[in-house]
């Protein structure tokens, strides 16, 4: 009886998250930029990862476009296997100095396209990486993105994250952008710290060895000793 009364609860539990599950899931399934943080001023590489979330159609196509309040003098794409992109650039009204030179045109949009059979299907993701620098003076990039299906529906990955706010509907993918010195103190300490306990660790784990080295070498010894005399007395009991 009690065992019936707990597998009934077991499974009124089980089916409790996979509900929980189900409703959040698709909450999650949006179009992200991993990493989702970077340098000001250093040169990032970054993948748009994209999951299909219908159950009957693909995504054919992503069109990624680059913030105009933050352009990027360099950027360039990784082939994707089965994809084909194309890059469209725009004139900026106000140069960018990079290295002494004057960038004068920059990436607006890039758009990859699959090729029959390429298409991400239902129940899985594709990554589009992208290498970029140098990156801006900015708290953060936004990039806007459309996601097209096979069966003609588009996505819009295009709303920005409002502080303090809950995340949009659907929310843009985003680069958090640190500048290099507060990017570069956090990691310092624990550096360190996970250094020294390694090495206590270590030292620990020699200790450890040799201790069990010699209480294995004095159980040897007893065993010859009591051994000898348990042979001793069986001659004279002989």
């Amino acid at each position: 009886m009690i065992r019936n009364r707990l597998a009934k609860a077991a499974a009124l539990s089980g089916a409790a998250v996979v509900v929980a599950l189900g409703i959040a899931g698709p909450a999650f399934a949006h179009v992200t930029v991993n990493p989702n943080s970077a340098t000001q001023g250093g040169y990032g590489r970054v993948a748009f990862r994209v999951p299909t979330e219908s159950d009957t159609a693909s995504t054919t196509k992503l069109e990624v476009n680059l913030p105009e309040d933050a352009p990027v003098a360099s950027v360039s794409t990784m082939p994707v296997p089965g994809w084909t992109v194309a890059v469209e650039n725009r004139k900026l009204s106000t140069p960018l100095n990079v290295h002494g030179s004057e960038v004068t045109e920059v990436v607006a949009k890039i758009t990859w396209t699959a090729t029959a059979g390429a298409e991400i299907k239902p129940g899985q993701f594709q990554e589009f990486p992208v290498s970029m620098g140098p990156l801006p003076d900015k708290d953060q990039m936004i990039f806007k993105t459309l996601q097209t299906y096979s069966d003609g529906e588009i996505v819009r990955w295009i709303d920005e994250p409002v502080e303090g706010g809950d995340e949009p509907e659907n929310p843009a993918p985003v680069l958090k952008l640190a500048k290099a010195a507060d990017a570069a103190a956090p990691t310092a300490g624990p550096t360190v710290a996970a250094a020294a306990v390694d090495s206590d660790s270590s030292s620990s784990s020699s200790g450890a060895s040799v201790g069990l080295g010699i209480a294995g070498l004095v159980a040897g010894v007893l065993g010859l000793v009591l051994g000898g005399l348990a042979f001793m007395r069986t001659r004279k009991a002989s």
